[in-house]
């Protein structure tokens, strides 16, 4: 199969991804996929879904030429995809829109999700206020400290965020807690996952759903520079927003593509969560994927200075995409991304998300050594302003 078609139709990207799921899930994912292939061919959903992503959400987002930023690092062209302008700050709503629109159509009237860094919660808290549907969030304790305006985001729009304190307290136990809550609940609650992760077909659906980031970036270089670039740059967590760029470019062979995860610390166990860097293949949440895990198989303790990155595994196309080596990977350390997040707030006037401020800290540290005619899109997944007071108390010293 053309990498542009996987996932098949048991799930699987080559030897990653399928259905690892309890019995018990079978049924709701086995009426989810039908659903969603019905959808997709019905024009109807999908003028609905356009509509939506036009005149709520604010697509298409620009494709913004960062003059000063390259003139700066004195390389490449750099173009800055501007997810951050969406409705909610952040690319999430595209998928949250595809997915409320689904569970419209199966007739749901309740929604659960999980968060880390929060805006895929808002995004959801969102959709379902929109809809007019009940709303549960489930948030990591430790992540809803760290991003206490997206949980006052939530609330404000009628979700009730639970607190999850098992574990790690932070994305890995939030999934945990919204998969058992769809166990008990399924007949009329839909989980609208945020990441391109877990059991068939949320992998596939999430990509598609964010494709248009892509779609949209193809066509807007084409029409500023009359050609594709020749290099893509976004920050991997689960890897939403990264495969949404990556997916409509991956059959332009000179189109180069690297995905950023977090480096934390640097690379020493339980200090990270760069998958690709000491991770090995595993099950874990519904998909067989590469995660950290120790020798006996246990998953490891993460840590990123983002919540949404601060996760063990990633999705299983970018796990498919790294083996055959269509895409690269890398990672950026916590130092690295602050001073990214600066950099780019001093220089653009641009405050990105601590997630996407890794994408740009691989930018600063590579546009410098690439020709001046070549042309690197970055994607700016999501804009900073959650992540503004803990930012502030590593670069501006401010513990109030």
């Amino acid at each position: 199969m053309a990498t542009t078609t996987l996932p098949d139709a048991t799930g699987h990207f080559g030897e990653f991804g399928g259905m690892f799921v309890p019995e018990t899930l079978m049924t709701p994912l086995e009426e989810l996929s039908k659903a969603y292939d019905e959808a997709r061919a019905d024009p109807a959903f999908q003028a609905e879904l356009d509509h939506l992503l036009g005149d709520y959400c604010g697509r298409p987002t620009p494709l913004y030429f960062a003059e000063h930023w390259t003139e700066k690092l004195g390389g490449a062209k750099i173009y800055l995809k501007r997810e951050d302008l969406l409705h909610t700050g952040a690319h999430k709503i595209n998928n949250a829109i595809g997915q409320i629109l689904l569970a419209k159509r199966l007739g749901k009237t309740r929604i659960i999700a999980e968060t880390g860094a929060g805006q895929h919660g808002v995004a959801t808290a969102t959709v379902c206020a929109r809809f007019g549907m009940e709303c549960v969030v489930y948030m990591g304790a430790v992540d809803m400290e760290r991003q206490a305006l997206n949980v006052a985001r939530m609330r404000l729009m009628g979700a009730e965020v639970r607190a999850v304190t098992a574990g790690q307290a932070t994305l890995k136990e939030a999934v945990n807690e919204a998969m058992r809550d769809w166990v008990a609940s399924f007949e009329h609650t839909h989980y609208i996952l945020g990441s391109a992760l877990g059991s068939h077909p949320f992998p596939m659906m999430v990509r598609d759903f964010h494709r248009v980031i892509g779609v949209e970036s193809r066509r807007q270089i084409l029409e500023k520079e009359g050609r594709l670039p020749d290099l893509l740059v976004a920050c991997v967590g689960g890897g939403s927003n990264a495969i949404g760029l990556f997916h409509p470019f991956l059959d332009d062979e000179n189109v180069r593509m690297v995905g950023v995860e977090a480096g934390g610390d640097g690379i020493v166990p339980e200090r990270h969560a760069a998958r690709f860097q000491g991770g090995k293949l595993g099950v874990l949440q519904g998909t067989k994927t590469w995660l950290l895990a120790n020798d006996d198989g246990q998953i490891e303790l993460t840590h990123s200075v983002s919540a949404g990155l601060d996760y063990a595994a990633i999705g299983p196309e970018h796990a498919y995409l790294q083996n055959i080596g269509r895409v690269e990977y890398t990672y950026a350390t916590d130092a690295e991304t602050l001073a990214a997040f600066r950099e780019l707030a001093e220089v653009e006037g641009i405050l990105p998300a601590l997630e996407s401020a890794h994408a740009m800290a691989y930018v600063s540290k590579i546009a410098p050594s690439l020709p001046k005619d070549s042309i690197l899109i970055a994607n700016l997944s999501g804009r900073g302003d959650k992540d503004v007071e803990q930012a502030a108390k590593y670069l501006l010293g401010d513990d109030s």
